[in-house]
């Protein structure tokens, strides 16, 4: 189960959230508030795994409450105004969810809330490695099993996956690269990072993916054929 609290400024909304969690059969409510402060204040005293959190109430913001928080708590917004979408994405939010909240949109939430708690408790198995990444203003999950490659663009990144649709990334490859790891994965030009294990040929310096081609950049080009010949 997910601890959580749950914090509005309408008691309405907060009956609607405690309605949510008790069908989502996955969250246990621990308490809820009106007053970010006294939020803020039970927080000082006890952990919690998820915050839902509303964005526009009075005597303080969504926002400012969640800038308060400890860097790793988990928190999923509630609001009626999407163009807290941006923000909520820049702040790390798991998900945001515009009211009024249907049960099936808050299931999905809050599931990928129970991964990402998975996997920071490392609870995934070695056979099922994924990692997350913060698009469409919230997190998802990708198997690294399924990345076809990626494809940096400027500040962007582009994940291709198996049989979902493209995942695109406020991210550089940098940091691309440090998420994955030393693990199947290589950088093998400026804009691409490939998967070893897909690879089925190499061509001077052209690497070939199933109908994909791939240029080896001449900074990477010692890295990938020290790896690919070992």
């Amino acid at each position: 189960m997910i601890n959580a609290i749950a914090i509005d400024d309408e008691p309405l909304a907060l009956t609607v959230i405690k309605s949510l969690c008790h069908k989502s059969g996955i969250i246990h409510l621990q308490k809820t508030f009106t007053q970010p402060t006294e939020a803020i204040a039970h927080l000082r005293k006890f952990s919690v795994d998820l915050i839902f959190c509303d964005i526009q109430m009075p005597a303080m913001t969504g926002i400012n409450l969640v800038k308060l928080l400890q860097k790793n708590t988990m928190v999923i917004f509630t609001t009626a105004f999407s163009e807290y979408a941006v923000v909520s994405y820049e702040l790390n939010a798991i998900d945001y969810l515009l009211k009024p909240i249907n049960q099936k949109r808050f299931n999905q939430a809050v599931t990928k809330a129970q991964e990402y708690l998975d996997y920071l408790n490392k609870k995934d198995s070695s056979s099922e490695k994924s990692i997350f990444i913060r698009a469409d203003f919230s997190l998802v999950k990708i198997p690294l099993a399924d990345i076809q490659y990626i494809e940096g663009l400027a500040d962007y990144l582009k994940i291709y996956i198996r049989d979902r649709k493209t995942v695109v990334a406020r991210m550089s490859m940098k940091d691309m690269t440090e998420k994955l790891g030393f693990t199947d994965f290589i950088r093998v030009h400026r804009s691409f990072i490939l998967p070893f294990s897909k690879i089925e040929a190499v061509r001077g310096t052209t690497i070939y993916i199933g109908d994909k081609e791939f240029p080896i950049g001449r900074t990477y080009a010692e890295e990938f054929f020290n790896r690919y010949s070992s």
